[in-house]
């Protein structure tokens, strides 16, 4: 027999509704909701990093892991992060797979010295000494060429643009400049001074490029400075850094970053350039995809692992400071964060070096690559896996 019971009469005689559970259910939930979103909205409001976490959860649910990305094994495997994929480099091919491992495209290559700049969310690969390069985002291949003398540096900027620094006839040097589209923009010829490298500024409208010599006796680099809104082939501005040898430059959003064996020097578009002195200590690594600073490895000694890692801001301020007391395989910055892989774990942190994830039993990582969001991709020989904070 069927036995239906009602539904015990509430005090007062009346009888609860489902519906009004159901709403009552439904409102602790968006309750507890605007408590989690204000503790986010805090934590954003205090470094901003809540947001990123925000953003993480939505992506990625909880936890670190996934599909592991498969690619072919090599030692001259070079890694860069693209929009929304991996950009993988080897002297015999050069792969864009998504984040989901599937190939977006393979082009086969011959190189003797890979290398691999990226810049965000496009990778450029070229062949040092050789005349191959080739421009790729996470959609594909953007821009291939073949340079008449040999590429000593390429170099992407956050919007785009692309320079180029070779060999050419009847000069010492040569820059040439690619805007998003891959049309070239901008060329010029050096007949009296070496040019090692160059980058387009992050407006678009400048190129700066280091010019290598001697004076007295000593090493001097200088920052030559190009007009791209004018077809000009004598620098606009010449900032000289004596005593050093610039090798390098990069963007910190506010300024132009030369990086030398002794220090680095902050060059900003307007106004007196700031400088990070070593103080004698050993440049050891460098990234300069964080968010308005940029990343040293410094080592007291020409080897060994007593060190420390330093951020430093386009004032020549020091954000933040960590020692070392132990080898660090690879580093890399990309947004607030810095990624820093140890023989037997991976820590991220953020622009003050201040630890903000971990993640242990890295054994078979030989790389890393922090993106934008605070999570970083792992890299071992055969595979990368996502770690999410």
């Amino acid at each position: 027999m069927d036995e239906r019971r009602e539904p015990l009469p509430a005090e007062g005689g009346r009888t609860e509704r489902p519906k009004h559970r159901g709403l009552r259910r439904f409102l602790i939930f968006l309750a507890v909701l605007a408590a989690v979103l204000g503790v986010v909205a805090l934590a954003a409001w205090r470094d901003g990093t809540g947001f990123d976490a925000l953003r993480r959860y939505f992506a990625y649910g909880t936890g670190s892991g996934g599909d592991a990305i498969r690619y072919e094994a090599s030692a001259s495997n070079c890694f860069a992060a693209v929009e929304g994929g991996i950009a993988i480099l080897s002297d015999r091919e050069l792969t864009v797979l998504d984040e989901s491992g599937g190939q977006v495209c393979r082009l086969t290559v011959s190189l003797a010295s890979p290398a691999l700049d990226a810049c965000n969310g496009r990778a450029v690969a070229y062949d040092v000494g050789g005349t191959e390069l080739c421009v790729v985002d996470g959609s594909g291949e953007k821009l291939h060429l073949t340079t008449d003398g040999v590429i000593y540096s390429a170099t992407l900027n956050g919007s785009g643009y692309l320079a180029v620094t070779a060999e050419a006839a009847n000069c010492k040097s040569a820059v040439s400049v690619y805007d998003p589209g891959g049309v070239e923009i901008f060329r010029f010829k050096s007949a009296q001074r070496f040019l090692s490298t160059a980058v387009v500024t992050e407006d678009g409208k400048n190129l700066a490029a280091v010019a290598l010599g001697q004076e007295g006796g000593v090493f001097t680099s200088h920052i030559l400075f190009y007009d791209l809104t004018q077809d000009a082939q004598e620098p606009q501005e010449t900032v000289a850094v004596p005593d050093d040898l610039v090798f390098t430059l990069g963007a910190t959003d506010t300024a132009l970053a030369a990086l030398g064996q002794d220090g680095v020097s902050f060059l900003p578009a307007a106004g007196e350039a700031k400088r990070y002195d070593f103080a004698g200590w050993y440049l050891r690594g460098y990234h300069f995809g964080g968010e308005g600073f940029a990343l040293l490895q410094l080592n007291r000694y020409q080897s060994g692992s007593a060190g420390k890692l330093v951020s430093v801001d386009a004032n020549g301020e020091v954000l933040g400071e960590l020692e070392l007391g132990e080898e660090v395989l690879d580093l890399s910055a990309a947004g607030r964060y810095i990624a820093v892989l140890y023989t037997d774990r991976c820590v991220i942190y953020n622009s003050a070096l201040q630890e903000y994830a971990s993640l242990v039993g890295t054994d078979s990582i030989r790389a890393v690559l922090q993106r934008q969001d605070g999570s970083a991709l792992l890299l071992g020989a055969e595979e990368a896996r996502l770690f999410v904070p």
